[in-house]
């Protein structure tokens, strides 16, 4: 397959460049700034752009199958992420390419909360809250769409570096835990399970969720 990711060099992007290139595809990975230090793999492609800017998307999405956007807004900045998301889906618009987007885990329902979302607990914390807001914008952007094929992916309510065990739970909108009530995933299995929708397309237009 050939995948554009953006947000290529982040926690999350870099990983899934990794693993995207692991499996043999021709991955082109997005910086904004070229000049940036980074260490993505050699076999990944190179290429400038924004996804703020629909007219990038679309160069960059020319003859790919998937386009993924890994992108996360420095602190302060959250609001870029709204503008990201309208970037990727105007510039996808009638091309044909599928779009997954990795968000956040905030608006997934509380299991048995009664509809309570993951920041109506009252032990969420503040400082996490932008973000969340964010991500709950990101969705209902995508949710609003009617043109492009996409997928949007909440990890679990713990995401952080770790072990790619190749080993997942799958979910819609509910928040997944374990027995001991631990929500989880490594990063690394955050990027398994999205190459693997990548590749075995499963949702279209709509969220899904993936823990331990």
């Amino acid at each position: 397959m050939r995948i554009t990711v953006f947000g290529a060099t982040g926690n999350v992007g870099s990983r899934v460049v990794a693993e995207a290139v692991a499996r043999g595809h021709e991955v082109t990975a997005v910086l904004r700034d070229p000049a940036r230090p980074h260490s993505l793999p050699v076999a990944a492609t190179i290429a400038t752009g924004d996804a703020r800017t629909a007219e990038d998307v679309t160069r960059l999405a020319a003859g790919q199958d998937v386009v993924i956007s890994a992108t996360r807004p420095a602190p302060g900045s959250e609001s870029e992420l709204a503008t990201a998301t309208k970037g990727l889906l105007a510039g996808l618009a009638g091309t044909g390419v599928r779009l997954l987007l990795v968000g956040g885990a905030g608006s997934l329902t509380l299991p048995g909360g009664d509809g309570a979302t993951v920041v109506d607990d009252p032990d969420f914390p503040p400082s996490w809250l932008p973000i969340a807001q964010a991500c709950g914008e990101q969705l209902a952007l995508c949710r609003a769409d009617t043109e492009v094929d996409w997928a949007y992916l909440s990890p679990a309510a713990l995401l952080a570096p770790g072990e790619r065990t190749g080993r997942y739970r799958l979910g819609r909108d509910e928040l997944l835990v374990d027995a001991d009530g631990t929500s989880a995933i490594s990063m690394e299995d955050l990027a398994v399970a999205l190459l693997d929708e990548a590749e075995r397309p499963a949702h279209h237009r709509s969220r899904f969720t993936v823990a331990y």
